[in-house]
């Protein structure tokens, strides 16, 4: 008998097919593409976020993420950010843009990770090194194991900088985002060496130190639509400007609708009547020496109008228009040369109203005019949410967004079968 007479034969097709289906099953085993993950999405589920969520929602950020796989993204819950985060950003000559590009790091990694990082720390890049704006690697980020086993984010830089530490995972989408709580903003190192005198850093953003304090959306509406914003930014590199910014209920609180109904040219009027052309921080308008000031409405007509009196009266600060007497309620923003401080009245100058102007009866809305788009009409946000974020995320929306990418995954790899499985029966 033949060696080969008792082997059975097999057929090529067969052999194909079973090669077929190990690579489907090894391709099913694969983790789903990170373009079917939305960061906001991801962070919609977990309200302690909602702040950080936003800011990324107001920048290109979020887009820039939607294409990209092995993220990490250090997200900062709303407790920890700052009052405004884009005045931060500007202070040290930064974009917020890109700060918050250097709280994603290029490379996917779990709380297991960091146990295991090493003595000397880990060099992570991030997105903001890819914008070229970054000196040499200062667009990267160092992980190190602090006090207590802590984990430490921080820039590589030698001198020392930002830093922030990691207060736990948030949520993962395996292999694709990890989300991770850290204690505050890491802000790049660099930025202040790229500024020089031949080129100052830019101006504070006033309308959105207001859209982020929250509060003013009335007052930013009517700067945005004024255009006088330009030019308090434009003040700021001379003696510095002091704003005074009446909140949303210091708006509700005026008579009718007389402001509004005024024409543009006399809107800006009051609007550089809110403004001082110098900085006071705080302590200095509290021992002011001459009390009588002159504001930016006061360059546009003669000297000795439209001025403020500023006086301090049972422990706070007054500010009199001889219409209408406000005190501050708080600082918004103080960084010199900018000063922002929030006002309980709308302040109405002499020269335009009279007293019966600034009776406390119901205002309307502001005009469509007044406001850019409907943002007049969304809810302002809680001011903080205290309740810890799930670690887990079960049943969150970015779970569902995993389950439905998944599905979408599985429903291909039958499809690619059923089309190779036919080009086999040709064969």
């Amino acid at each position: 008998m033949g060696r080969g007479s008792g082997a059975a034969s097999v057929s090529p097709r067969l052999v194909l097919e079973a090669l077929v289906l190990v690579l489907l099953a090894a391709a099913a085993a694969l983790p789903s593409p990170a373009a079917g993950v939305n960061v906001t999405a991801v962070l919609s589920a977990f309200p302690n976020f909602s702040d950080f969520a936003r800011l990324l929602a107001s920048t290109p950020v979020a887009g820039e993420l939607a294409g990209r796989s092995s993220l990490t993204l250090l997200a900062v819950p709303n407790a920890n950010l700052p009052q405004s985060p884009s005045a931060v950003a500007a202070g040290a000559g930064a974009d917020i843009a890109d700060v918050l590009r250097y709280h994603v790091l290029l490379e996917y990694i779990s709380p297991s990770d960091l146990a295991r990082l090493p003595a000397s720390g880990k060099l992570v890049t991030t997105l903001f090194q890819t914008t070229g704006r970054a000196p040499s690697d200062l667009g990267a980020v160092n992980l190190t194991v602090g006090a207590n086993s802590t984990v430490v984010v921080r820039s590589p830089a030698p001198s020392p900088g930002s830093n922030a530490t990691v207060l736990g995972a948030v949520n993962a989408v395996p292999y694709n985002l990890s989300v991770l709580a850290v204690g505050g903003l890491v802000i790049p190192s660099g930025f202040d060496l790229a500024a020089s005198e031949s080129r100052p850093p830019p101006p504070v953003n006033i309308t959105r130190v207001l859209t982020d304090a929250r509060g003013f959306n009335v007052a930013a509406s009517m700067l945005q639509a004024s255009g006088v914003v330009s030019e308090f930014e434009a003040d700021e590199h001379g003696a510095g400007i002091t704003v005074f910014v009446p909140t949303d209920d210091a708006f509700a609180g005026l008579s009718a609708d007389r402001l509004q109904s005024l024409p543009a040219e006399r809107k800006a009027v009051v609007l550089r009547f809110h403004v001082l052309h110098s900085y006071y921080p705080l302590g200095s308008l509290e021992s002011i020496v001459n009390p009588v000031q002159p504001t930016l409405a006061t360059e546009y007509t003669e000297a000795g109008r439209f001025t403020l009196n500023i006086t301090r009266v049972n422990g706070s600060i007054a500010i009199d228009t001889g219409v209408v007497q406000a005190s501050i309620t708080r600082t918004v923003f103080d960084q010199n040369p900018v000063s922002v401080f929030a006002v309980s009245k709308v302040l109405l100058p002499k020269e335009m109203f009279s007293r019966g102007d600034s009776d406390s009866t119901a205002l309307a809305p502001p005009s469509a005019v007044m406001a850019p788009g409907n943002a007049g009409n969304e809810p302002t946000p809680p001011t903080r949410l205290s309740s810890p974020p799930d670690p887990h995320g079960e049943g969150s929306d970015s779970s569902a967004a995993l389950r439905t990418s998944k599905g979408t995954s599985w429903w291909y790899i039958g499809f690619m079968y059923l089309q190779l499985h036919l080009l086999l029966s040709l064969v």
